[in-house]
């Protein structure tokens, strides 16, 4: 009976310990090695239990996002691993728009990096060749800001 009255106390502390631990939350892991520049879909992630700080938790996080570097199979994927798609690829030849006051400049310059949507880009202008930051635009121009 002592024994019996043991293990139940046991049962009962070990329960009582779980439920004191914080939820576990999901963290999405590659199903497979991904290289860098693929875009994500619904079958190259999966929901882990594990918690790992800075890893997306859910899968619409990841899907439709490019992989920034080479993710691995059963490693997580971190928030800072993925982005928007690049519209813009590094040398190709781009439009520069600088606005203000009304007066709107089109240039054309030549990307130096890739970049998605809403990303600073650098970009060399072609005609002055200097070098200039700006936004990139979902219609594929730099839009430089001062």
């Amino acid at each position: 009976m002592a024994r019996v009255h043991h293990m139940a106390r046991a049962a009962a502390i070990f329960a009582a310990s779980i439920a004191a631990l914080p939820a576990g939350a999901d963290t999405v892991v590659a199903v497979r090695t991904l290289r860098a520049q693929t875009v994500l879909t619904a079958a190259d992630v999966m929901l882990s239990t594990a918690t790992v700080p800075g890893a997306a938790t859910a899968i619409e996080q990841v899907v439709g996002q490019e992989a920034r570097s080479a993710l691995y199979a059963g490693r997580p994927v971190r928030v800072q691993d993925v982005g928007p798609p690049a519209v813009v690829d590094r040398n190709q030849i781009i439009t520069l728009v600088y606005v203000s006051s009304g007066l709107e400049i089109i240039a054309e310059g030549r990307s130096l990096s890739r970049a998605g949507i809403g990303d600073h880009v650098r970009v060399m202008n072609m005609s002055s060749r200097t070098t200039v930051s700006g936004t990139v635009q979902a219609n594929g121009t730099v839009r430089v800001s001062n």
